[in-house]
Formats: C-alpha cells, sequence, structure tokens
C-alpha cells in the first residue's frame, strides 16, 4: 500500500509556486472547515446529546468526501492514480462508518448514554481522521489529535467549549506558521 502513495505531502517542485500555493489555500480551506464543523459537533452534543451522536455519525460522512476532496487536489500534483486513492479512502471511512454505526447501536440498545456515545463516536473519528493523516498530510493527522483531544477536554471540564474553541483556533494558527515557515524556508534553499 505504501507503494500507492506518496507520504510527502509536499507538492512536486514542477508545479509554479502559485498553483502550489492555491491548493494549499482549497486544503487549508477544507482544514478550517472541518474544525468548525467539529466544534458545531462538540456544541450540539453538550446541548443535545442525543442529536450529537446523530450529527457525528453524519460527519463521518463529510470527512470521508472531503477526504476524498483533498486526495484528489494532490493528484493533480504528483503522479498517484485517483482510483486507487478513491478506493483505499472510500473502504477506509466505509470501515469507519461500520464502526461509528455499531456505537450508535450500542447508544440504542442502552448500553452507552447519548453522551457517552457522542464521545465514542468522537474518539473513532478522531482515530480515523489520524490514520488518514498518513495518506493526505500531517494537517488530517493534527486532526485527528484535536478531536481526540476535544473529546477528552469534554470528559474532563465542565465549561469545555471555550477551551475547545481555543484549542482549534490554535491549531488553525499552527498550520498558517507552518506553512509560512516552510514556504520561507523552501524559498531560502531555491536561492
Amino acid at each position: 500500500m505504501s507503494e500507492d502513495f506518496d507520504f510527502d505531502d509536499s507538492h512536486s517542485t514542477d508545479d509554479p509556486p502559485q498553483q502550489r500555493r492555491r491548493y494549499f489555500g482549497l486544503e487549508q480551506a477544507v482544514f478550517i472547515l472541518l474544525v468548525v464543523l467539529s466544534l458545531t459537533g462538540i456544541a450540539i452534543t453538550e446541548f443535545n446529546p442525543h442529536d450529537g451522536y446523530g450529527y457525528w455519525l453524519f460527519m463521518v460522512i463529510v470527512f470521508g468526501m472531503l477526504s476524498i476532496f483533498v486526495s484528489w487536489l494532490q493528484t493533480r500534483t504528483n503522479d498517484n492514480d485517483f482510483g486507487d486513492i478513491v478506493k483505499a479512502q472510500g473502504l477506509h471511512w466505509l470501515h469507519t462508518l461500520v464502526v461509528v454505526i455499531a456505537a450508535a447501536l450500542l447508544n440504542k440498545s442502552e448500553q452507552l448514554s447519548d453522551r457517552s456515545a457522542s464521545l465514542v463516536i468522537l474518539l473513532i473519528l478522531a482515530l480515523a481522521t489520524l490514520l488518514d493523516g498518513i495518506r493526505i498530510g500531517w494537517q488530517y493527522s493534527l486532526l485527528g489529535f484535536f478531536l481526540a483531544t476535544c473529546a477528552l477536554i469534554v470528559a474532563y471540564f465542565e465549561n469545555f467549549m471555550p477551551i475547545s474553541i481555543g484549542l482549534g483556533v490554535l491549531v488553525i494558527a499552527c498550520t498558517f506558521l507552518w506553512e509560512y515557515w516552510r514556504s520561507k524556508y523552501s524559498t531560502d534553499d531555491e536561492n
């Protein structure tokens, strides 16, 4: 499987810098959208735990579709086959969906409370996103760590929304700083 994918998420040096920036901009927009959707899910879980686990179930589908979109962007700057990527991504997110549905069924059988089911599904989504970062890039791994950390914050802090929002802002800021640092030093290396 490692032969099918380029684990280096940096784009080919043959691409014009403007195209690389445009793709980073689209990938960054998807990343920010996923952070915002995650924070929305955390808020929904707090106000209505029953709807929370349904939201997270839907988010597995959204995360999967956006992962395929980002993978498609990446195939435009390297020689990976999009069909192979869609197959691998589809299986990854389908398996994630199966496990998330199992967690929802545990909730239906009253083995898990609504809030517990939401946190379990959030952790499953965190793991799936973290592992998807191996294929897509470091931002997805960071997003997985963010989701797992938010699940712990929800479990341990009564007033968790401000902490989760602050962490989300920090994570987004770090991605911009990393890209700035990377582009600055890659430009210096080319000169």
